[in-house]
């Protein structure tokens, strides 16, 4: 099965991300790095139990990649957003051969001394609107969170919204058993996670 790894939060800037995720949770992100492959750059924030929270922009300074930009990068635009969230695996093709049906590989992706291998649609959309998890392997190398300053901030719960919720049930079975990750009826596809912090908690959107 899946297992929670991180929360994306999309930005125009690394800066109005920052902004984003400090004002609601009253915390202080901490640097990531640059994405090579993608032209993109991060910030990181460490949560409870072995999660971490990501903002990623497409990174000004870089060389534009050949191919489309993941987490819908290429054409996002508006206020920071949580749009999607990724799921450890430690059967990553199985995984993403039962969820694609070979139309997705496992991608080799480096940022500075952190290896990883994830699935990502070479049209860089994000399945389901950003509901389906993104799949990641991070085989021998320690996950960023390890490595993140604790903030005592703590995933209470992920919020799938969705028009059709029972069908989303459905989707999720084979993949995900965790009660953290709540379906929820809503028009459109949308993410939201609540955030318990020392202050209380907080949504993010």
């Amino acid at each position: 099965m899946l297992s929670i790894d991180h929360l994306v939060i999309v930005a125009e800037t690394l800066d109005a991300g920052r902004d984003h995720v400090e004002n609601a949770l009253n915390v202080t992100m901490q640097p990531g790095g640059q994405h090579a492959h993608f032209g993109t750059h991060n910030l990181l924030l460490g949560l409870e139990d072995g999660l971490y929270l990501e903002v990623i922009s497409i990174d000004p300074a870089a060389q534009p990649p050949a191919w489309p930009r993941w987490f819908g990068l290429d054409s996002f635009t508006g206020a920071p957003r949580l749009a999607h969230w990724v799921a450890r695996s430690t059967v990553l093709e199985r995984d993403l051969a039962q969820a694609y049906g070979g139309q997705v590989h496992p991608l080799p992706l480096q940022r500075g001394d952190l290896s990883w291998r994830m699935g990502i649609p070479q049209d860089g959309n994000l399945p389901l609107g950003g509901l389906f998890p993104g799949m990641i392997d991070w085989g021998d190398t320690e996950p960023p969170a390890g490595r993140l300053t604790p903030t005592g901030c703590k995933l209470s719960q992920l919020v799938l919204g969705h028009p059709d919720p029972a069908g989303m049930t459905r989707t999720f079975a084979p993949f995900l058993a965790d009660d953290r990750v709540v379906l929820d009826q809503s028009p459109d596809p949308v993410l939201r996670a609540v955030i318990s912090t020392p202050q209380g908690e907080v949504t993010l959107w």
